[in-house]
């Protein structure tokens, strides 16, 4: 069978709506458009967002400038990082003196996408070097505290 042979599946092909063709048809007389006014009228009607001359709702809403911030409107700046973070009792499941990179936390299933951010719930039990795109403060910490070490990479947009 050729692509040329095929028919189109039963009732995949809609008739087009024959309008103003007789009052017996459904869609005679005024073609389903009512009598007067301006749905009536050739053309596309009212531009998009017209509410008929009322001021419209863009222009009703607060007023808002500059780059957005998270969703956040304020001037200037830049829109925020979104961190993919990791509990330090995570990362027990590597084994001693390894290197955890992000890349490895991918293999691991304990984050997604995005930049990483090691936040200091739960106890690390080992020595480590992490590399990670944020630390926090009580994270740096414990890490240093068990003997490991924590790199900050430089560029929060990469994941590898």
């Amino acid at each position: 069978m050729k692509i040329d042979e095929l028919k189109p599946a039963r009732g995949s092909r809609r008739r087009r709506r024959r309008v103003g063709r007789g009052l017996g048809s459904g869609r005679g007389a005024y073609s389903g458009r009512g009598r007067k006014g301006q749905a009536a009228r050739s053309g596309t009607g009212p531009r998009p967002g017209f509410e008929g001359g009322q001021t419209i709702l863009s222009k009703r809403l607060p007023f808002r400038r500059g780059v957005r911030a998270g969703g956040v409107s304020h001037a200037g700046g830049l829109p925020r990082v979104k961190y993919a973070p990791v509990n330090l009792e995570a990362l027990n499941q590597f084994p001693a003196d390894s290197e955890v990179t992000p890349r490895q936390l991918r293999a691991a299933r304990l984050i997604r996408r995005g930049p990483v951010k090691i936040l200091g719930t739960g106890t690390l039990d080992r020595p480590l070097t992490i590399k990670a795109h944020a630390f926090s403060k009580t994270a740096m910490a414990a890490i240093e505290k068990a003997g490991g070490r924590a790199e900050v990479i430089q560029d929060a947009g990469r994941t590898d």
